[in-house]
């Protein structure tokens, strides 16, 4: 056998310049998407170097299917002062919900500083430390890696958000529980399934591949009942070209649609819902599966009908 060591290589060997180089190359969708995968959140870039008052982010973006806000700050160094600073600058200049901030080294009081911001900071707000690592074996191809130091603790924040009404609170962290739990059914059963980040709420959404829609898993606690929509944003064109499809879509799907066209609303949605309490916990098991069946039949019949 012939083997050979997995050797690091310093950044400023592949990227000479912060904003040049680095920036640049973080900004192209391939490579937002690696960062994406890493910290399951779907980033789409709004722009470079956006300007805060006398100051300029490196990478100004958004939650695709949210909107939330996202700042991402480059250094190609160890973690220091000023850009701790910058980004909590950054982020309020903004209005940012999503604070990721890339580097070389994280020394053990900054990285102490993300934690502290984390831990005290309520549940829309949430910070991310990215140790940046390009690895190489022999005289193949630089391969890039971000490795997270520090994310948030959603567990924490719900409990933060939820303490003056224990009723809430308990719904919140079920809620947290519920799309945890099925994000490990699936990633075993659908590991081709693309799954991001949970939170503590009564929806998960998953991408479909088009900027128009996604497909969007709900829970009820009020009608007992769990969904699977795909959920359209902004366009009523797009519904009503689905719709006319309707007959095609359902007997491909062999299943009976709720068309919501939301008349009043710009979004629309095309729902299945199914009876379930997922405050029972037994009933888990049947519900994710339920949920992961059709979430996947979703995918492979809307998707090529959504160009995606």
């Amino acid at each position: 056998m012939n083997l050979s060591k997995l050797q690091k290589v310093d950044l400023r060997t592949v990227w000479k310049h912060e904003a040049l180089d680095f920036t640049q190359w973080l900004a192209q969708p391939e490579n937002l998407t690696e960062l994406s995968d890493e910290v399951g959140i779907e980033i789409s870039l709004i722009e470079t170097e956006a300007s805060v008052g006398k100051f300029n982010v490196d990478i100004y973006a958004e939650e695709s299917m949210s909107g939330r806000k996202i700042v991402i700050e480059n250094q190609l160094e160890a973690t220091d002062h000023d850009h701790l600073g910058k980004i909590i600058t950054y982020a309020s200049g903004l209005d940012a919900e999503i604070i990721i901030w890339i580097v070389k080294g994280p020394r053990e009081e900054h990285r102490q500083a993300i934690e502290w911001l984390n831990d005290n900071t309520d549940s829309r707000i949430n910070f991310f430390l990215i140790q940046m690592e390009v690895w190489q074996i022999a005289d193949s191809p630089f391969a890039p890696n971000f490795h997270v130091v520090v994310k948030p603790n959603d567990w924490a924040k719900a409990i933060k958000a939820s303490t003056s009404n224990s009723e809430v609170s308990d719904l919140k962290l079920l809620q947290h529980d519920f799309w945890n739990a099925f994000k490990e059914y699936a990633s075993e059963n659908k590991p081709a399934l693309k799954l991001r980040k949970t939170y503590a709420q009564h929806w998960y959404d998953i991408s479909i591949g088009s900027s128009q829609a996604h497909l969007s898993l709900t829970v009820n606690s009020q009608t007992n009942q769990i969904g699977c929509d795909l959920y359209i944003s902004d366009s009523k064109e797009l519904f009503h070209h689905l719709h006319d499809m309707k007959e095609q879509i359902e007997q491909e799907l062999s299943l009976k649609l709720d068309w919501d066209e939301l008349p009043n609303r710009k979004a629309s949605r095309i729902k299945l819902y199914l009876d379930g309490d997922f405050t029972d916990e037994q009933s888990w098991p049947n519900e994710h599966e339920w949920l992961l069946d059709k979430v996947t039949r979703f995918q492979k019949v809307f998707s090529p009908k959504l160009g995606a």
